[in-house]
C-alpha cells in the first residue's frame, strides 16, 4: 500500500470518525427527548425520540456515506499534492543513482520539512559531485604521475640500447636514480595521503613543535645551502597534542617546497614556531621566489597541483610530486588545526599553520 493510499485512507477514516462523533452528540441531545404520544399545547401530535431517530438515521447514514467518500477522493488529492517534493526527491535520487550527479532537486515553495529534506538533499550531492571529481582529477593526476617516471626510464633504457658504445654508464646512471626516485616519492606520498584519507589516525600525543622543528631544519639545510639558498630559524616555545610522525611530515613537505620553489642562490627561506595569545601552536614557513597567481593559490592543497613559474632550485632540490601541499592540508584537518596560505606581490610564499590548544 503506498503512501498516498494510507494518507487518504487516514483522511477519509477521520471524517468517517468526526461525523460519528456528530451522531453521537446528536443522540445524545435526542436522550433528553421525551418517548411517546406526545401533544403541543393546541393537543397537536408532535414528534417523539423514536419518531426523530426514525427520520434522521437514514439520512444520517448517507452523510456518513458521502463524508467517507469525500474523504477518499479529497485525501487522494490532498496526499499527491504534499508527497509532490518527494517525487521530486525520489526522481532526482533515481537519476543520481542512474549516475547523474549533476541533477539537483531545487525545490521552490515554503521552506517547511520538505523543502529543508530537499535542500539538504542537494547540499548532499554538491558535496559528492565535488569529491567523485576530485577523486576523478586525483585518478588521473596519479596515473599521470606514476606514468611519467617509468616511461622516461623506459625512454634511456632504449636510447642505451640502441647505441651501447655511445652510452656514458654514470650520467645514464645518475639519471636513472634521479627517476626512480621520484617516482618512489610519489608512491610513497599517495600512500600517505591515502592513509590520512581512510582515516588510519594513531592517539595524539604531546608534540614539542619547536624541538622537532629544529630537528627537519637542521636536516634540510644542507640541502638549502647546496642550492644557494639561506635558511632563518626563529624558534619559539608551541605545544600541541598531535601525530608526531604527520606532524613531521607536515614540517618536512613545508620546508622541502620552499627550499623546492625558490629563486635559487641568494634566495631565503624562513622557519618560525611560536604560541599564540590563544595558547595555539603556529608554524609559519615564508620563502622567496617567483610570483604566484591569486587564482592559483587555493588550488595547490589540491593533490598534484603545482604552481605555475614556480620552478626548483636545482638538482639539489630535484622537483616533488605535486603532494606535498595536499599532504599538509591533510595533517592539518587531521588536528583539526588552520592553514593559510598567502602569496606576496613580491613573490614566493607564506604558509602559516595554527594547531588547536593542548587539551583542545
Amino acid at each position: 500500500m503506498s503512501a498516498r493510499l494510507r494518507l487518504a485512507l487516514s483522511y477519509a477514516g477521520f471524517l468517517v470518525v468526526a461525523g460519528c462523533g456528530t451522531v453521537a452528540l446528536l443522540a445524545y441531545v435526542l436522550h433528553f427527548v421525551p418517548e411517546g404520544n406526545l401533544r403541543d399545547t393546541a393537543g397537536r401530535p408532535v414528534p417523539d425520540r423514536g419518531d426523530l431517530l426514525d427520520a434522521l438515521l437514514p439520512k444520517l447514514v448517507v452523510v456518513l456515506g458521502v463524508l467517507g467518500v469525500l474523504g477518499l477522493v479529497g485525501g487522494w488529492l490532498l496526499a499527491g499534492r504534499m508527497l509532490r517534493p518527494l517525487h521530486l526527491v525520489h526522481a532526482v535520487a533515481q537519476q543520481v543513482a542512474a549516475g547523474s550527479l549533476e541533477h539537483r532537486v531545487r525545490l521552490r515553495g515554503p521552506r517547511d520539512e520538505f523543502g529543508e529534506l530537499a535542500d539538504t538533499f542537494d547540499t548532499m550531492l554538491d558535496r559528492l559531485q565535488a569529491t567523485f571529481e576530485e577523486q576523478r582529477r586525483f585518478a588521473a593526476n596519479a596515473s599521470h604521475e606514476l606514468r611519467t617516471p617509468y616511461a622516461v626510464e623506459r625512454a634511456m633504457l632504449d636510447v642505451a640500447l640502441a647505441d651501447p658504445a655511445g652510452v656514458d654508464v654514470g650520467r645514464l646512471l645518475r639519471r636513472l636514480d634521479e627517476t626512480n626516485t621520484r617516482g618512489t616519492e610519489t608512491v610513497e606520498a599517495l600512500l600517505a595521503l591515502a592513509a590520512l584519507d581512510q582515516g588510519r589516525t594513531p592517539p595524539l600525543v604531546p608534540v614539542d613543535l619547536a624541538e622537532l622543528t629544529a630537528g627537519v631544519v637542521a636536516e634540510l639545510t644542507p640541502l638549502a645551502g647546496a642550492a644557494g639558498l639561506t635558511v632563518h630559524a626563529e624558534l619559539g616555545e608551541g605545544d600541541l597534542d598531535g601525530v608526531e610522525p604527520l606532524v613531521r611530515q607536515l614540517v618536512t613537505n613545508l620546508v622541502l617546497n620552499a627550499v623546492r620553489h625558490n629563486t635559487g642562490p641568494g634566495g631565503e627561506v624562513a622557519v618560525r614556531t611560536g604560541t599564540t595569545p590563544a595558547g595555539a601552536a603556529e608554524l609559519v614557513v615564508v620563502n622567496t621566489g617567483p610570483v604566484v597567481p591569486a587564482h592559483l593559490l587555493a588550488t595547490l592543497t589540491e593533490p598534484f597541483v603545482r604552481g605555475g613559474g614556480r620552478t626548483s632550485t636545482g638538482p639539489a632540490a630535484p622537483a616533488g610530486s605535486g603532494l606535498g601541499l595536499a599532504i599538509v592540508a591533510r595533517v592539518v584537518d587531521v588536528h583539526r588545526g588552520e592553514l593559510q596560505l598567502s602569496a606576496p606581490p613580491e613573490g614566493g610564499m607564506s604558509v602559516r599553520v595554527v594547531f588547536p590548544p593542548p587539551g583542545a
